[in-house]
């Protein structure tokens, strides 16, 4: 692979959003992060969960107030904000035991949250639909596209405009809003029907 020289002018593009250049910035380390990533956990949907993180993290840093101000140091940035997911990944793998099958431990459905989880989805699709509404428009029709739409990945990839890196980069990030936006309403109580009163 070869090595990219970054330099101000690239920074400044990464730093007020420009697409290129976030979609160079994100297919350029995506090659360096799994290299890295797939040496040290096994599962590739696991990889695929952490390099999401990564760039989430990046990306909120590189256009915080700090963010980072030398081109050169992009790079050692972007490595260690991988070696702190890889750190976190294992710190919370080894505090969670998996549920063995085998051994015969099942969930069985709770008839009561059945019932109260019919009453409350209308509730709940009205609270989703104010949510999506609520998101920007590239992240609304994203998530309409690949959820509700189901539309294959590579007609969504032609759509945006985008390869299948910077897809689940996108992807990512509108789940991340929704999931925020979604989450603040139930917390504070907001009615489905009517926002805040």
């Amino acid at each position: 692979m070869e090595l990219f020289a970054f330099d101000d002018v690239y920074l400044g593009r990464l730093r007020s959003g420009d697409f290129r250049t976030e979609q160079h910035f994100v297919s350029y380390f995506t090659q360096l992060i799994q290299l890295k990533l797939r040496s040290r956990v096994p599962s590739s949907e696991v990889v695929e969960e952490l390099r999401q993180e990564i760039f989430v993290r990046v990306f909120a840093v590189l256009r915080g107030q700090e963010g980072i101000r030398d081109a050169r140091r992009l790079g050692a940035f972007v490595n260690s904000v991988c070696n702190n997911v890889l750190l976190e990944h294992y710190r919370s793998s080894s505090r969670t035991t998996p549920l063995n099958p085998d051994e015969g431990e099942v969930e069985i459905p709770d008839q009561k949250a059945d019932v109260l989880g019919t009453l409350i989805s209308g509730q709940i699709a009205m609270r989703v639909r104010e949510v999506l509404e609520g998101l920007s428009e590239r992240d609304r029709r994203l998530l309409k596209a690949v959820f509700f739409e189901e539309l294959d990945k590579d007609e969504v990839c032609r759509d945006f405009q985008v390869d299948r890196g910077y897809l689940r980069v996108l992807l990512h990030r509108a789940k991340q809003a929704f999931k925020s936006q979604f989450s603040k309403g139930m917390e504070s109580g907001t009615p489905a029907s009517g926002g805040p009163g």
